[in-house]
């Protein structure tokens, strides 16, 4: 299976870490990443997964991000617009795209806390996505 990464530059400490055990975890699972992309945040994330899935090399994507909560709702607007999206883009191209984006309403420490489980669910969940999908075909 051909997968692409798309991880957030935006609490980078967080999610530079996520994206090396993502790798890892793509590498036990024998899967090939084709395409490694970096964007400002979570929210700019689906323009890049549209371009990607259109990709004759890419069977799915993850993408891996840490919406932290600041003093306002912000980081509910972003999460839960781009979590829409990316959902859209999935149906669109019928090839999964796995939420590996932790938040909203979440502190550092919880993004600390959720960095291996949330990297290695999202790379997983493409393979059982992929599996499934196959089966109803």
């Amino acid at each position: 299976m051909k997968i692409a990464i798309v991880v957030s530059e935006f609490n980078k400490e967080v999610t530079s870490r996520m994206l090396s055990i993502a790798e890892e975890k793509a590498k036990k699972l024998k899967l090939k990443i084709t395409h490694t992309c970096e964007v400002p945040g979570a929210y700019d994330m689906p323009i890049v997964v549209n371009a990607l899935l259109q990709k004759k090399d890419v069977d799915g994507v993850v993408t891996l991000g840490a919406i932290i909560k600041g003093q306002t709702k912000h980081d509910e607007v972003i999460a839960h617009s781009t979590a829409k999206s990316l959902t859209e883009l999935s149906l669109q191209y019928q090839k999964p795209v796995s939420l590996g984006i932790t938040g909203p309403g979440m502190q550092e420490r919880h993004a600390y806390a959720r960095i291996r489980p949330v990297a290695e669910r999202a790379v997983e969940a493409l393979v059982k996505i992929t599996k499934e999908i196959e089966k109803i075909k």
